[in-house]
C-alpha cells in the first residue's frame, strides 16, 4: 500500500459523501494504491451512518473504520487514523475540502522525492467570509515563528499534511496535544527531529455551507497558553536552545 488516507470526522453529514466521492475521483487518476481511514470522534449527527454506507457503496476500495466512544479532539482523531494505517505514506485532509485534494498528489510527490512531511501550505483565495480566517492564520503564523522553531515551516495549521509513516510514528508518540493544537506541535516536532518538510502551496477556499468554528475569545486565550506552554516546555527540555544553536547566524 502505498498511501493511507485519514479523514478525521466530526458532525461532517452535510457534505462528507460528496467529499469522499471527489477525494476517491482524485485519488483514482493518481494510479497511487492506496486505503481510506475514515475516524469518526464521536461525532453528534448521522457522520457514523454516513460513514457506514460509502464503506458499504465501494467494496472494491480499501476502506476502514476507527469509531470513538467519546469526543478525543482532532489530534486524537488523526493519531488513532495514524496508528491503524499500513501505508509507505500515511496524510490527512480535512473533509470540507476547504483545501482541495488536487493538492494530494503534490504533497505525495514531495515525500517520494525525498521530504519526510508535506505540509499544504495554504494560499487564501479572496472571499469576503474568508477575511476573518485569514487575519486569524497570518497573526498565529507569525507568533508561531517569533515563540517557537519553526524553521521554514509555512503554515503548522493547514488541514493537509502527509508523512513517511515510518518517520513520523516516533514522532507522533512524542506529541502531547489531542486538540487543535496537535497540528503545531507535530510539526515543530518533526522539524525538530530533523525530518526534511517541504511546503506545498495550496488554495484555500472557505466551505460556504460550514458554520465558523471561531471564538474569537476562547480560541485566542487557548491558543496564546498554548503556545507559551509548549515553548516553555521546549525550553526546560533543552530543546528550544540546541536547535537554535544549530541554525545558522
Amino acid at each position: 500500500m502505498e498511501l493511507s488516507l485519514v479523514l478525521a470526522c466530526y458532525n461532517e453529514e452535510p457534505w462528507l459523501a460528496d467529499s469522499v466521492r471527489e477525494i476517491l475521483r482524485v485519488l483514482d487518476l493518481t494510479r497511487l494504491s492506496y486505503e481510506i481511514i475514515f475516524v469518526d470522534d464521536a461525532s453528534r449527527d448521522r457522520t457514523r451512518e454516513v460513514i457506514n454506507s460509502i464503506v458499504a457503496a465501494h467494496p472494491n476500495v480499501a476502506m476502514h473504520t476507527v469509531f470513538h466512544d467519546r469526543n478525543t479532539g482532532r489530534g486524537g482523531a488523526v493519531t488513532d487514523g495514524f496508528r491503524a494505517a499500513t501505508g509507505e505514506m500515511v496524510g490527512f485532509i480535512d473533509v470540507d475540502l476547504e483545501v482541495h485534494p488536487r493538492h494530494i498528489p503534490a504533497c505525495c510527490q514531495a515525500v517520494r522525492e525525498g521530504a519526510q512531511a508535506a505540509v499544504g501550505a495554504r494560499v487564501f483565495a479572496l472571499v469576503p467570509r474568508g477575511f476573518l480566517r485569514q487575519f486569524l492564520s497570518f497573526g498565529y503564523a507569525t507568533l508561531v515563528h517569533l515563540l517557537l522553531p519553526a524553521g521554514e515551516i509555512r503554515d503548522t495549521e493547514s488541514g493537509c499534511k502527509f508523512f513517511r509513516r515510518e518517520a513520523v510514528l516516533p514522532v507522533l508518540e512524542t506529541v502531547q496535544d489531542r486538540g487543535w493544537f496537535w497540528d503545531t506541535e507535530i510539526m515543530i516536532r518533526c522539524g525538530l527531529a530533523g525530518l526534511p518538510i517541504a511546503n506545498v502551496p495550496c488554495v484555500y477556499i472557505r466551505n460556504p455551507m460550514k458554520p465558523s468554528s471561531v471564538s474569537l475569545g476562547r480560541d485566542i486565550v487557548e491558543s496564546l497558553w498554548k503556545l507559551f506552554r509548549f515553548r516553555r516546555e521546549l525550553r526546560r527540555s533543552g530543546l528550544l536552545a540546541k536547535r537554535r544553536t544549530q541554525s545558522p547566524a
